[in-house]
């Protein structure tokens, strides 16, 4: 596991914090607060799970952290800078250079081969034909999938389709890689092989993983997770083995 410890930059300053983050959906009688002055430090290299019931803020936290959404009130600091203080294109150009996006769904598009999904990011980016071919199939090669790359998703089982998906999420070679209960849709096989993959992509290329899970043998794959409960949040643990976790 020494592997997994010297990923993390301890002397480095967090690259994502959050101070005082607040978010209320609606005014008034109807206002809900979905989160309530949330303090939170990510560091780079780190493999984060979250974790909560339904409605306890943890999709709303990473929202924010995914610059979808912006929050009420307090500061969420990317790499030193304000995101709060972005305007919405401003947000899109800090997602499309430095996150990527894994879904439960996989939301690959059925008609098009891996590789072509894989050059999607590249092709909204403006890299060319030549460049975009390579740059996606060193990242189907990284996911183990690049003999299958002419492949439609509906020739691929669904760990494969995760692993593209995977793949597509990584082609930009982002900082952090924000994942959305990414084995939510597969067995429990499948669900441990994507599981190790995205520890190999911690390990091995220093990516921040940010992990929503309701599953704890999911989250005993990370290094750190984060507890939400009613818009706060309730407990960090530290992990420093699979299955050992030191509050």
């Amino acid at each position: 596991m020494a592997a997994r410890e010297a990923s993390v930059a301890p002397n480095e300053p967090p690259i994502i914090q959050l101070r005082g983050v607040s978010k209320v959906y609606g005014e008034g009688a109807t206002a809900f607060q979905a989160l309530k002055s949330v303090d939170l430090d990510i560091a780079a290299g780190d493999f984060v799970a979250v974790m909560g019931p339904s409605g306890s803020g943890k999709s709303t936290t990473m929202n924010i952290l995914g610059c979808l959404d912006v929050p009420s009130s307090g500061q969420f600091l990317f790499k030193g800078l304000h995101v709060e203080r972005l305007d919405r294109d401003q947000r899109a150009l800090l997602r499309r250079k430095y996150l990527g996006f894994v879904f439960q769904g996989f939301n690959l598009l059925a008609r098009t081969s891996a590789l072509e999904n894989v050059e999607l990011p590249l092709l909204y980016r403006g890299d060319g034909k030549k460049e975009r071919r390579a740059t996606a199939m060193a990242a189907l090669d990284k996911v183990g999938l690049k003999e299958w790359w002419d492949h439609t998703p509906a020739e691929l089982s669904g760990g494969q389709q995760q692993r593209v998906a995977i793949a597509r999420a990584i082609v930009t070679n982002p900082d952090v890689l924000l994942a959305d209960e990414p084995t939510g849709n597969l067995d429990s096989e499948r669900s441990v092989e994507i599981m190790k993959l995205l520890t190999e992509l911690n390990q091995t290329s220093g990516i921040t993983v940010l992990m929503v899970t309701h599953e704890p043998d999911m989250a005993a794959f990370a290094r750190t997770i984060v507890h939400f409960k009613d818009g706060l949040v309730e407990r960090i643990e530290a992990q420093h083995l699979q299955g050992e976790v030191v509050a």
